[in-house]
């Protein structure tokens, strides 16, 4: 009976060793006002090695005045899961995928070049296999975090892609900086957006979460009507998301061709804290997804980069407190 007990002992022992050892390369940052901490790109031990979002950039924790507004969301983590991930975390459209035969590559930037495996269509929730990861190289500051993303000869295609994650001195602001250089011989045309895993302090997907935009919006698609309903330039729950339910539009309308209108508020007016996102880019389309833990605006912009040319981009988080409801 003792050499059981002892077995199962060391048993647990080594099991939470190895887990221990499996420490992700992060680093935190902070400008005096917001402090977040950051996974760190790496093929090996990467806290996220899926190949549906840009590596780049991944916050599983982003405090301000005692307010949090990111976590993790998913039950269920694996490294290579599509979803399991944090933060404002960004997606760009594959580039040559419909082209690409079977073993052949295809590109997702902030990713690499994949495989595509069969005749079905591109599915951002399948993990392809990487063939060509390209090199990250991270540069860490007090206050920021450059990431850049170097492919030669991927799919036909090569890229210098320069994201930086900055909080803005004496602002309770954190803004994404991007640079996409084109090195290669072919265009590149593709759109990214941000999909906003925002869970502020935690509250679940109810009556307390408000999505505001500077527009009339109009939208339809799953929940929409029942779970999640349309007044005005605001979208209310009229019910908490349960565990099964969704909400999903594919495309949020009311917004015009213009940078202003990229402008969404997420507010927790039971805690009275929430985030207001800006880009210096009109939208393309404007998708909406929640679940009963998060929820998710997603704007989309697009980007076109001839060989030779550069293409750049920002996106604010402007974090902000106010009088609960």
């Amino acid at each position: 009976m003792k050499k059981n007990i002892t077995i199962i002992l060391a048993s647990i022992c080594l099991f939470f060793s190895a887990f221990k050892l499996a420490d992700f390369p992060e680093t935190e940052i902070t400008n005096g006002i917001i402090d977040a901490k950051l996974y760190l790109p790496d093929p090996e031990n990467g806290y996220y090695r899926g190949t549906r979002f840009d590596w780049a950039g991944v916050v599983p924790s982003l405090t301000y005045k005692g307010h949090s507004y990111f976590g993790q969301w998913f039950p269920k983590y694996d490294p290579k899961l599509h979803d399991a991930i944090s933060g404002p975390v960004e997606e760009f459209t594959p580039l040559g995928f419909d082209e690409a035969k079977i073993g052949e590559e295809f590109l997702k930037i902030g990713v690499g070049t994949l495989v595509k495996p069969n005749d079905k269509k591109y599915s951002f929730a399948t993990t392809y296999d990487i063939k060509n990861a390209g090199k990250w190289t991270v540069n860490k500051k007090k206050d920021l975090v450059e990431f850049t993303h170097e492919l030669k000869d991927g799919a036909g295609y090569s890229y210098l892609y320069k994201k930086t994650v900055r909080l803005v001195k004496g602002k309770p602001d954190m803004v994404l900086e991007h640079t996409l250089k084109n090195t290669g011989s072919k265009s590149i045309s593709t759109s990214v957006y941000d999909h906003n895993f925002v869970m502020i302090d935690n509250e679940p997907s109810n009556q307390n979460i408000r999505i505001v935009f500077p527009f009339d919006v109009i939208g339809e698609g799953q929940g929409f009507g029942s779970i999640i309903n349309v007044n005005g330039k605001t979208l209310n729950y009229s019910r908490q998301i349960q565990k099964g339910d969704q909400v999903f539009s594919s495309g949020l309308k009311g917004f015009g061709p213009v940078a202003k209108d990229y402008d969404i508020r997420i507010e927790n007016t039971k805690t009275g804290a929430g985030v207001r996102m800006t880009s210096d880019h009109p939208l393309e389309k404007l998708v909406y997804w929640a679940c009963p833990t998060t929820s998710c605006p997603e704007p989309y912009i697009k980007l076109a980069a001839e060989p030779g040319q550069e293409v750049k981009w920002k996106i604010n988080y402007e974090f902000y407190t106010f009088q609960p409801e």
